[in-house]
């Protein structure tokens, strides 16, 4: 490969969510069996309070019923009035039509919340470009994704000139990795760096998971997304060739997609926004796809090789539990700590292996730790890298 890693920088949503302010307002609008489960179903995710972009308002307000888009209600009113209605008539309607209940719709929930995307992507950034003692010029290429706010054009577009990276710098967006982005993109800019190695690649994930929270949407899959998921974006510089200050040395990638499974994992698009749609299969057909990884670095490393670190996007418990459950023999049980501990607080997507880095990094490990990198997109794709701390 090789790929060489400064230390990354990651930022989570600033609104702190409680799971109880998510029980509670779930059960104040769809009571019945789904809400009897509620509680239970919240104790069982582990997470007490996760950080949002915005705060849970954001999510549960009503919709404007379309008259957004004229305008909001001074719009609603002047084109009622065009219409040749007598006023008492102008009146009646814009009162029934605000006070009738109403989802937000897609338009209503994408500005506010790829502003915030675009925000702290670029806070990202900044932080793993002084992390890394870069000067936006030194970028050559910009690895981004986002898969939750579907904006043309990207975000991308927006770091290039809100950082200042030169004109001519390889901007690469991505719409659709989802929760495998750290890892593929660290395995692209692999790529990237192997036919130029002193290419500086920088790599941005900004996700607003949140905007997934469907209040209208009472099924168990629509409760377990508004539980599971939190907002963060995280960014990280690499080049082919050592530098003073990296902190990770990537030395090989695998990639793999498990056949039929694409029905397991979706993001679906509504009149009123994304939903995401998990099937009871997906925990299973993860730890399917662990066996083989397993494998690749015993085939590499030879079968007394075992990681010091692994830092693995958690999907959510039962994800990991099925990890923990299908490590080698004596692999070191506590390998997964790390990845439970940033849990916690909640499933950040596309962002989660970056995230880990940096948190991983600030706790502190010791030069030569050998380390697993893993992640899997809706597909099933999965990604992992190995190599070591510098």
């Amino acid at each position: 490969m090789p790929l060489y890693c400064w230390p990354a920088a990651s930022i989570d949503g600033a609104h702190p969510i409680t799971t109880d302010a998510i029980v509670d307002e779930f059960r104040a609008a769809h009571p019945g069996p789904v809400a009897d489960r509620a509680p239970a179903l919240a104790h069982a995710t582990n997470i007490s309070t996760r950080g949002w972009m915005l705060p849970l308002q954001a999510a549960t307000r009503r919709g404007l019923n379309g008259l957004g888009l004229l305008g909001g209600t001074d719009g609603a009113r002047r084109a009622l009035a065009e219409a040749d209605l007598p006023p008492e008539s102008v009146e009646r309607s814009l009162a029934a039509l605000t006070a009738a209940p109403a989802c937000q719709t897609a338009a209503e929930r994408t500005k506010p919340a790829w502003e915030q995307v675009c925000t702290y992507g670029q806070r990202a950034a900044e932080n793993a470009l002084q992390r890394a003692g870069l000067h936006p010029r030194d970028v050559d290429a910009l690895i981004v994704s986002n898969s939750t706010v579907p904006t043309l054009p990207g975000l991308d577009v927006h770091l290039v000139s809100q950082l200042g990276l030169r004109d001519d710098v390889m901007s690469i967006p991505v719409t659709q990795w989802a929760c495998g982005a750290s890892t593929r993109g660290l395995a692209l800019a692999a790529r990237l760096v192997a036919a130029h190695p002193d290419t500086v690649v920088l790599l941005v994930v900004s996700e607003a998971l949140s905007t997934t929270y469907q209040p209208a949407d009472n099924s168990i899959d629509a409760l377990m997304t508004r539980l599971l998921f939190s907002d963060c974006a995280a960014a990280i510089a690499v080049t082919g060739r050592h530098r003073t200050g990296h902190w990770l040395r990537l030395d090989a990638a695998h990639h793999a997609t498990l056949p039929h499974t694409a029905h397991l994992h979706r993001l679906e698009s509504e009149a009123d926004g994304v939903h995401f749609r998990m099937d009871r299969a997906g925990p299973r057909a993860m730890a399917a796809s662990l066996p083989p990884i397993w494998q690749w670095l015993d085939t590499r490393y030879g079968p007394h090789w075992r990681p010091d670190l692994l830092l693995a996007h958690p999907g959510g418990p039962r994800v990991l539990e099925q990890m923990r459950d299908s490590l080698p023999d004596g692999w070191p049980p506590d390998l997964l700590d790390p990845t439970w501990r940033a849990y916690a607080s909640g499933n950040r997507g596309g962002a989660s292996v970056l995230d880990l880095l940096d948190r991983t990094r600030q706790y502190g490990t010791q030069p030569g730790a050998r380390t697993v990198l893993y992640s899997a997109s809706p597909g099933l794709h999965t990604t992992a890298l190995a190599g070591e701390t510098l």
